[in-house]
């Protein structure tokens, strides 16, 4: 008896293709939310990465900015949930460079520190 074995090519994807395929494409609802769901868990972990660099519990930071240590944990782990102005005083507070671009239609304003 004969055996035939069949080797296929496998094809490689680009990470753009498998985004792309498994959330969606730039510019799709889903894309965007996952995109934004990313940034502000980046913007979690440089918080977090950051407090520590500088020997501050998240009690400190939070008396440091007047609030509980609770809210600077939840800021840490996804600051999705936080006003601006939260997010500012942490970023104050740990002395950040912040620089933020608002451009609406009629109207573009940057900000900076």
């Amino acid at each position: 008896m004969l055996q035939t074995t069949v080797v296929e090519e496998m094809k490689t994807y680009s990470l753009d293709e498998v985004q792309d395929s498994l959330i969606g494409k730039l510019g799709t609802p889903a894309r965007d939310k996952f995109e934004y769901e990313l940034q502000m868990d980046l913007i979690g972990e440089a918080i977090k990465q950051t407090r520590q660099e500088r020997n501050l519990t998240q009690e400190e930071l939070g008396k440091l900015i007047g609030v509980q240590k609770s809210q600077i944990s939840r800021i840490e782990s996804n600051a999705s949930n936080v006003t601006i102005d939260t997010l500012m005083r942490v970023f104050n507070a740990l002395q950040a460079k912040v620089k933020l671009h608002v451009e609406l239609p009629h109207f573009k304003i940057n900000l900076g520190q």
